[in-house]
C-alpha cells in the first residue's frame, strides 16, 4: 500500500480525475478480458503527457513502486492487472491523442490510447490505411496492441503489428525518455529497439508516442464464405488458392463445433446461416486491391476451390454483403457460451502445413479430458484460436479444462508451434513457457529486462 507522502506525490502530479484512489474507483484496474482478478491496485493513474509519465517513473523507482501499464483491458492473458503484490496502474486513456497524419510521409504519429478502429476511421477519410486489424479493434487502443505486438485478421497479407511501427517514444524507469526508430519506412541504424519494444507486453518501458506506417488505402474488396464437408477439403481448398497464386487480405477457418455454436446463436435470435446441412467446417475469404484486380481475383478463387466441392459459396462485393459474413465470425466468441458456461481459450499457432494434424489432436485432447475443444482462426498464418468449453460447477470438468489447455499447449511446441501467435504471455502463459523457451534464452530475456528495469518494477511477473 501507498503511504501519505507517496499518495500526497500522486495527488499533486496527478489532479482531479487524472488520479483514482478509492478501492471502488480502482477495482475495476484489477480486471481484464483474461477473466482473471490480479492484485490490489494501490491508485490508477491517468497522464497526459510524456513528462507526467517520466516523473511517475522517476518517483516509482526511488520509492520502489511497481508500475503497471495498462489501457482498456482488452488483453486475454491478464498482461495489464497488476500482480500478485498490487502496484500502481498507468492508464493510457487520456493520452488519446492523433499527433500527426502525414500524407506525403505516410506516417501517422499517435498517442498509446488512440482507440486503433477510430484512427482507421480517421484515414479511410484520407485514403490512407492502417492494416493492423485485432478482434478488439473498435475498442482496444494502438498503445495494447503495440504491447502484445497484436495481430487480427489481415495478418496473412499485411503483417502484425510489429511489421508497421516504424519508431517509438517510450519511458524507462527512472524516468529516462527514449526513442527508437525513425519515420523513415527504412531505417538500420544501431539494434532494432523498436521492434525489441513492441510486443515485450509493458515490461520494458512505457510506450508514450508511436510512429505507424501507412499504406494506400485499397480501391475495392470482396468476401468470400466458402462451406465443406470436412476440414480436409476446407483445408485442401485453402491450399488450392494458394498454389493459384491468390494472397488473400484474410483467411478464416471454423471448425464443425464452431458452426454447431453459430447455428444455435443465429437460431436463438431468429435468424439463420447460410451453409446447408452436412458442412462440417467453412473457409471466410476477404480480398482487396484495385476493382478490376479484385474482380478478377474472386473468379480465380471460386475455381480453385472448385475441386473441394464446397457445400455452398456466399459472396459479399458491397460493405452490407462483407458485414453480414464477418458478422459470423465475429459472433464466435459469443456463441461459443451457448456450448457451455464456462471458456478457456489459447491462441496457439502452429506451421501452416500442419492446422489440421492440430486440430484433430486438440479434439482428441478434450475426448479424452471430457471436455469440448473449439477450433476457429486465421488459417492462413497457422493461428488457431482453441475454445476449452466446460462448466466449472462440475468438479471433474473444473478439473480437466486446465489439464486439457496444458496437453495442448505441449501438443503445439510438439508440431513446431508456439504458445501464443498473437495475445501475448501476461501472467496467462507464464507459467508454461519452459515448454518453448530453455534456461538460456529465459536467462538471455531476462537480463535485456534488468538493463531496461533494474528494479523490477515495471509490469512485474509478466511475459518472462
Amino acid at each position: 500500500m501507498l503511504h501519505r507522502s507517496q499518495t500526497a506525490f500522486l495527488k499533486r502530479l496527478f489532479p482531479g480525475d487524472q488520479l483514482a484512489l478509492a478501492p471502488a474507483e480502482t477495482h475495476p484496474a484489477r480486471v481484464d478480458a483474461s477473466r482473471r482478478t490480479g492484485g490490489p491496485a494501490w491508485a490508477v493513474v491517468r497522464p497526459r503527457t510524456t513528462e507526467e509519465v517520466s516523473e511517475l517513473l522517476g518517483w516509482a523507482q526511488a520509492e520502489g513502486v511497481p508500475v503497471t501499464p495498462r489501457a482498456r483491458g482488452t488483453g486475454v492473458a491478464a498482461g495489464g492487472i497488476p500482480g500478485p503484490e498490487g502496484g500502481v496502474v498507468l492508464s493510457t486513456l487520456y493520452m488519446d491523442r492523433v499527433l500527426e497524419i502525414s500524407e506525403t510521409d505516410f506516417v501517422a504519429r499517435v498517442q498509446p490510447g488512440v482507440v486503433t478502429g477510430k484512427l482507421q476511421a480517421d484515414l479511410e477519410s484520407r485514403r490512407l490505411f492502417y492494416p493492423p486489424d485485432p478482434a478488439s479493434v473498435g475498442v482496444s487502443t494502438i498503445g495494447g496492441n503495440i504491447a502484445t505486438c497484436a495481430g487480427g485478421m489481415r495478418a496473412l497479407k499485411y503483417g502484425v503489428t510489429r511489421d508497421h511501427v516504424l519508431g517509438l517514444e517510450a519511458v524507462l524507469p527512472g524516468g529516462e525518455v527514449i526513442r527508437a526508430g525513425s519515420r523513415c519506412h527504412k531505417d538500420v541504424c544501431g539494434l532494432d529497439l523498436t521492434r525489441l519494444l513492441v510486443g515485450s507486453e509493458g515490461s520494458l518501458a512505457v510506450i508514450t508516442e508511436a510512429v505507424l506506417k501507412l499504406l494506400p488505402l485499397p480501391e475495392a474488396s470482396a468476401s468470400l464464405l466458402a462451406g465443406f464437408e470436412d476440414l480436409e477439403r476446407a483445408l485442401a481448398g485453402a491450399g488450392a488458392v494458394f498454389r493459384a497464386g491468390l494472397l488473400p487480405s484474410a483467411l478464416e477457418f471454423m471448425d464443425s463445433g464452431v458452426l454447431g455454436a453459430l447455428e444455435k446463436a443465429r437460431a436463438k435470435s431468429g435468424g439463420e446461416v447460410p451453409w446447408p446441412k452436412g458442412t462440417g467446417a467453412c473457409l471466410l475469404f476477404k480480398l482487396d486491391g484495385s476493382r478490376v484486380a479484385v474482380g478478377a481475383e474472386i473468379e480465380r478463387l471460386r475455381e480453385a476451390l472448385a475441386d473441394s466441392t464446397p457445400t455452398f459459396v456466399k459472396l459479399g462485393t458491397d460493405q452490407e454483403g462483407e458485414e453480414a459474413l464477418w458478422d459470423l465470425r465475429r459472433m464466435i466468441s459469443p456463441a461459443m457460451h451457448l456450448i457451455a458456461p464456462n471458456k478457456s481459450n489459447d491462441d496457439v499457432a502452429v506451421p501452416r502445413g500442419r492446422v489440421a494434424e492440430a486440430v484433430a489432436r486438440y479434439k482428441a485432447i478434450g475426448r479424452e479430458r471430457g471436455v469440448g475443444v473449439y477450433c476457429f482462426g486465421h488459417l492462413g498464418d497457422g493461428n488457431i484460436h482453441v475454445d476449452i468449453m466446460y462448466d466449472e460447477s462440475d468438479p471433474a470438468q473444473a478439473e480437466a479444462a486446465p489439464q486439457a489447455k496444458k496437453e495442448i499447449l505441449r501438443a503445439s511446441v510438439e508440431m513446431g508451434g508456439t504458445l501464443t501467435g498473437e495475445h501475448g504471455v501476461g501472467q496467462v502463459k507464464t507459467p508454461y513457457l519452459g515448454m518453448q523457451l530453455g534456461p538460456a534464452e529465459r536467462g538471455l530475456m531476462a537480463r535485456v529486462k534488468a538493463a531496461f528495469d533494474p528494479s523490477g518494477i515495471l509490469n512485474p511477473g509478466k511475459a518472462l
